[in-house]
């Protein structure tokens, strides 16, 4: 049982089979519900990633999709990227260039970045427009509007509890004790 099992009524356990996790299970669990074109869940990559750097490693990231397509409408096309290439084991590539290279999330960018990190881009193209991808999005919204409180992004979890604070590398830390 992952430590994000307890908390938030509604928020879904961390599926080793399905979510997006990185670290050690038994450390502490940082989760976020991000939009790559949410200019907030960037800053939010940039304090996590200090996060496991000043932790040693020894805290735990899932990442879920919630793409804000009334206001970023690149949102949704960059998660189908995203997975689309974690169909080829390449999740955490993709995630980190697309938040790095957030401004440019049109097709042709998201299929250099898919050519960068050499996926098989008839593959990648394939997948991104498929239904499982679109269905593993939708898992990943409806699992954020289940706990009530996923209603923009970033929205952090802290070992299932909701996270309040700030998202700043100094609040995280102090969270994941």
């Amino acid at each position: 049982m992952s430590a994000v099992d307890e908390g938030t009524p509604g928020l879904a356990p961390l599926d080793e089979a399905v979510d997006h996790v990185r670290g050690p299970l038994e450390a502490a669990v940082i989760l976020e519900y991000g939009d790559y074109e949410c200019p907030y869940s960037r800053m939010a990559f940039s304090e996590i990633e200090t996060v496991e750097q000043a932790r040693d490693g020894q805290v735990r990231f899932a990442f879920r999709h919630f793409p804000l397509t009334d206001i970023h409408p690149h949102a949704l096309a960059a998660a189908a990227a995203a997975e689309a290439a974690a169909a080829q084991g390449r999740f955490w590539e993709m995630h980190t260039l697309l938040f790095h290279r957030q401004k440019a999330l049109e097709d042709e960018d998201l299929r250099r970045y898919a050519a960068d990190i050499g996926l098989d881009l008839a593959r990648f193209d394939r997948d991104r427009a498929g239904r499982e991808v679109l269905e593993r999005i939708r898992r990943d919204v409806e699992s954020g509007l289940a706990t009530g409180e996923v209603q923009g992004t970033p929205t952090l979890f802290v070992n299932g509890a909701l996270h309040r604070g700030s998202y700043d590398a100094a609040g995280l830390i102090t969270a994941v004790g």
